[in-house]
């Protein structure tokens, strides 16, 4: 193995002892994310040389809005190799779906899909590619079942196997990093919505996230070239950055906000806005009517307007047939709390609509990630005392992960 795979970079994996901000003449101020501080600071001239592998999708951007792998070509990075996750490198392919190992076309360099794949056919491939060094730049949403970060856990495991080091390009957390909540995933449940023990919302940027799987999965070595400017109060609107969808269906930054919360109702027989230009926004069913959009808009939830809405969705649930239901609309992304909101919608659903409303089981379990939630909400339990179920387990999580975060709040 090539002494480069023993790189040793001089910038340490430790927490932003203080806010730091990048001031860019003639600009306002913004968040710098990894990728930048990579190709500007003194990493780029220990990883130059290094035959890199990079996992990215589209939105892995420069704040000039190049791509990662344009951008590093450019500046003299050697990459051998790039790696696709669900949806694909340039995020063409829908849900559960992704784009087939090819040579990408801007830059002839060829593409590995990930998707599902074992990670020791991904450290087989890995080798096969001569890569010496992994560079991981995706652009997470703050939710524990949007599958990028299971992406990275695959490729830190195939790092393992494969002997390679992995250096992690830190990107914001669109939801923020103050909030912890939702409930956490049982060992039982684990799939590729949840491979390891973290909360719905787990409050982390995937930086801080790869440090957590890190020290679970034994056995890898990962550094983090860290952001400048980026708190833990901050929401995407707060960064300075354009949002680039990191996949088809998280169009938005307010999109991302809801997604925590309503994509849970992947889980059941309604509609989640697959097919329409607000997925996850929007949510419905053949059988509803104003009376859910009532309930809800009647409990007065902190962060956001709701109103009634239908629609037809073009693909997915209900293809073609007109939905009933309702809109969110975020008003306020700090005062928002998507996954009480999913919680209060889906417990109004099973008690009002009895009849009607279904659970996709066992989807709906590895998306909560235990059967409590379902059972609970079956039982027809209060919204309020559902989510402060889960105080216990969260407060122990927020103690574990201290040890892993990187950046703190406040200026």
């Amino acid at each position: 193995m090539s002494e480069k795979a023993g790189l040793s970079l001089k910038r340490p994996c430790r927490a932003v002892p203080e806010a730091l901000t990048r001031d860019v003449p003639g600009e306002e101020m913004r968040v710098s994310p990894g990728i930048e501080q990579l190709l500007d600071g003194e990493v780029s001239s220990q990883v130059k040389g290094t035959a890199i592998g990079l996992l990215a999708s589209a939105a892995s951007v420069t704040p000039d809005l190049r791509h990662d792998l344009d951008a590093l070509l450019a500046a003299g990075f050697k990459v051998v190799s790039v790696f696709g996750p669900e949806h694909g490198f340039r995020s063409t392919a829908q849900a559960a779906e992704s784009e087939s190992s090819t040579i990408d076309a801007n830059t002839g360099v060829p593409v590995v899909d990930t998707y599902r794949r074992d990670p020791a056919e991904i450290a087989d491939r890995v080798r096969a590619a001569g890569v010496e060094l992994l560079l991981v730049d995706l652009q997470d949403v703050g939710a524990r079942f949007y599958t990028y970060v299971w992406s990275m856990y695959d490729m830190l495991v195939a790092a393992g196997l494969a002997g390679v080091p992995v250096l992690v390009l830190d990107r914001p957390n669109p939801v923020g990093g103050d909030i912890v909540a939702g409930p956490m995933l049982a060992a039982e449940f684990a799939s590729f919505v949840g491979r390891a023990p973290v909360p719905l919302r787990h409050g982390m940027t995937i930086g801080e996230l790869a440090r957590l799987f890190a020290d679970l999965i034994g056995g890898v070595r990962v550094d983090v070239v860290p952001m400048r400017g980026w708190r833990r109060e901050m929401r995407f609107g707060d960064t300075g950055l354009v949002w680039v969808p990191p996949s088809p269906n998280i169009p938005t930054a307010l999109t991302a906000a809801c997604y925590p919360g309503t994509g849970l109702i992947e889980g059941t027989n309604l509609s989640e806005g697959r097919g329409t230009t607000t997925p996850f926004e929007v949510l419905g069913a053949p059988w509803l009517d104003a009376r859910l959009a009532r309930s809800i808009a009647a409990l007065e939830l902190p962060g956001a307007a709701v109103r009634q809405t239908s629609f037809v969705p073009a693909f997915s649930k209900h293809a073609g047939t007109p939905v009933h239901g309702l809109h969110l609309h975020v008003t306020d992304p700090r005062r928002f709390d998507p996954v009480h909101t999913a919680v209060a919608i889906l417990a109004t659903l099973r008690c009002c609509w009895p009849d009607d409303f279904a659970w996709r089981t066992p989807f709906c379990d590895k998306l909560a990630g235990s059967a409590a939630l379902r059972e609970s909400i079956d039982a027809c339990g209060d919204a309020a005392d559902i989510t402060a179920s889960w105080e216990g387990p969260l407060n122990a999580f927020r103690a574990l992960r201290e040890r892993f975060l990187l950046y703190g709040s406040g200026r």
